[in-house]
């Protein structure tokens, strides 16, 4: 968590612990507003009286624009200079929440949320490559899930009981105080320069073997690592988006069950931490087939909701998951080439994913058929399984040669 003092200005180590943290705020400000999703759609429900597929709607709106900012951003990263544009971007997303407070008006809302998330979703996509340009990405993709479970669940917990003292004003007035912070911690990051191709002399061909090894031969692997993103985030956003509505539907008390998914999502952090401890020390499809696994089987069993314990169980659960997978499918993506292209590529199937989810799951609900919900959602994350197992293994074996390298290099 060291600093380095620049001319300028403190800033935090390219690599270290507290540099991922500010770039975690970086990425979360873009689009915090996924991460209290629950919120806003509950929120927009009993401030605005919108029904639940308008809100749901909305939501997707937002998400849809976060989608198209993520890809524009693959077409940028590579000639803008990330820093000023996340100061502009950062200032827009300020002026988006803040208008946000005073309308009321479905339509206008949707169009309102659907610009700022064009902006929060470049912004992301930014974020993102310059996650590729550190020395362990999935390690701070992992930092991020533990400050986007933080604060979303601090916000689910907090944020619904503010709506009848404030109105949805509160909502965006969250938003906006977050990305004005995030404003604030932006020149202690580092100036992270897209990498340099590697030169001719002994030590740089060794750096040109390691960087022939981050990278994936073929257009399918990275095809698939995308699509991957966007099955498992798709399948995600298709409850947790309707999460407190799936537990009224099975009579428990909604206060209760935002409390739940609060503190499920604090406790989903320690998926993060467990990436950040390990990285990809175990190998990436054994650790993935399990985790995603295990986030089908905890969403199938939601089916008994009725049981206070075995919502409880199943929001804890596919929260770890959940914060465990991400930051490995995200990370696979970061690994397919050095410029960041290809992370803020993941980033827009993942805009995508979190985008769909809620909107489909708006077409799905109908009646309250929250069962079907459910049963969509689990077949999805065993589809993203065997999508992942490819691009999985090939970065496994990739690995594998890396470290041959080193030793190769360690004895030369």
């Amino acid at each position: 968590m060291s600093m380095r003092l620049t001319t300028s200005w403190p800033r935090a180590a390219p690599d270290g612990l507290l540099a991922a943290v500010l770039l975690s705020f970086l990425a979360t400000a873009g689009f915090l507003y996924v991460n209290i999703m629950p919120a806003i759609v509950e929120g927009l429900q009993t401030g605005l009286h919108f029904s639940a597929r308008v809100a749901g709607q909305i939501g997707s709106a937002n998400v849809y624009g976060a989608a198209a900012g993520a890809l524009l951003a693959t077409l940028l990263v590579a000639r803008w200079p990330w820093r000023p544009v996340a100061l502009a971007l950062l200032a827009t997303l300020i002026v988006i929440d803040t208008a946000s407070m005073f309308i009321s008006d479905s339509a206008a809302l949707l169009a309102v949320r659907a610009v700022h998330g064009v902006a929060g979703g470049c912004l992301v996509g930014f974020s993102f490559a310059v996650f590729a340009r550190t020395a362990h990405p999935e390690r701070v993709f992992g930092v991020l899930l533990v400050v986007q479970g933080g604060l979303g669940g601090l916000g689910i917990m907090v944020l619904p009981r503010l709506v009848p003292l404030f109105g949805t004003a509160a909502l965006f007035a969250a938003l906006a105080g977050f990305s004005l912070i995030t404003l604030g911690l932006l020149p202690l990051l580092a100036p992270y320069p897209p990498r340099a191709a590697p030169g001719a002399s002994a030590v740089a061909a060794s750096a040109a073997q390691r960087a022939a090894a981050r990278v994936p031969a073929g257009m399918l692997i990275l095809a698939l690592a995308l699509l991957s993103v966007f099955l498992f985030q798709f399948s995600n956003m298709l409850l947790f988006t309707y999460i407190i509505g799936l537990a009224r539907h099975y009579a428990l008390d909604p206060q209760h069950a935002a409390t739940v998914v609060g503190v499920s999502t604090w406790v989903g952090m320690l998926g993060s931490l467990l990436v950040v401890a390990f990285g990809t020390r175990f190998g990436r499809v054994r650790m993935l087939t399990v985790a995603l696994l295990l986030t089908a089987a905890g969403m199938y069993v939601l089916h008994g909701s009725a049981n206070p314990v075995i919502f409880a169980l199943a929001n804890a659960g596919t929260g770890i998951t959940w914060a465990f997978v991400i930051p490995h499918l995200l990370g696979m993506c970061a690994r397919c080439d050095v410029t960041g292209r290809a992370s803020a590529l993941g980033g827009f199937a993942s805009k995508m994913g979190l985008a769909t989810g809620p909107f489909a799951g708006s077409l799905l609900l109908g009646a309250d058929r929250y069962g079907v919900l459910i049963d969509v959602a689990t077949v999805v994350i065993v589809i993203c399984t065997i999508a992942a197992l490819l691009p999985a293994a090939r970065l496994d074996r990739l690995d594998a040669q890396l470290a041959a390298v080193d030793r190769d290099t360690a004895r030369a």
